[in-house]
């Protein structure tokens, strides 16, 4: 079992950045895929981006390619999201997630964190 906690998130501006962070516990990080996803009000979770344990595969949502970057430190065990260039449409509660079964669908996830918020103002 692996616990997750995330970091990083807040309030920025339209064209600003954010790096998130989310800390996982246990021994065995580097065998979990880990992705972000995120959830805005109103709106379903959707699938921001995923890396492989290694880092040899990555995947990112359509919308996020050239925005956002994911990359994982497993001597850390930490999965990180690099988001720049960000827009008000980026608001939303960002969560990490474990996955041990590949990285989409969402379903394939079977630990998440508690989420961080991202605000973007205009």
């Amino acid at each position: 079992q692996v616990q997750l906690v995330e970091s990083g998130g807040g309030l920025v501006q339209a064209g600003g950045s954010l790096r998130l962070s989310c800390a996982a516990s246990g021994r065995t990080f580097s065998s979990y895929g880990m992705g972000w996803f995120r959830q805005a009000p109103g709106k379903e979770r959707e699938f921001v981006a995923g890396i492989s344990g290694r880092g040899g595969n990555i995947y990112y949502a359509d919308s996020m390619k050239g925005r956002f970057t994911i990359s994982r430190d497993n001597a850390k065990n930490t999965v990180y999201l690099q988001m720049n260039s960000l827009k008000p449409e980026d608001t939303a509660v960002y969560y990490c997630a474990a996955s041990t079964r590949g990285l989409y669908p969402p379903s394939n996830y079977a630990y998440w964190g508690q989420g961080t918020q991202v605000t973007v103002s205009s």
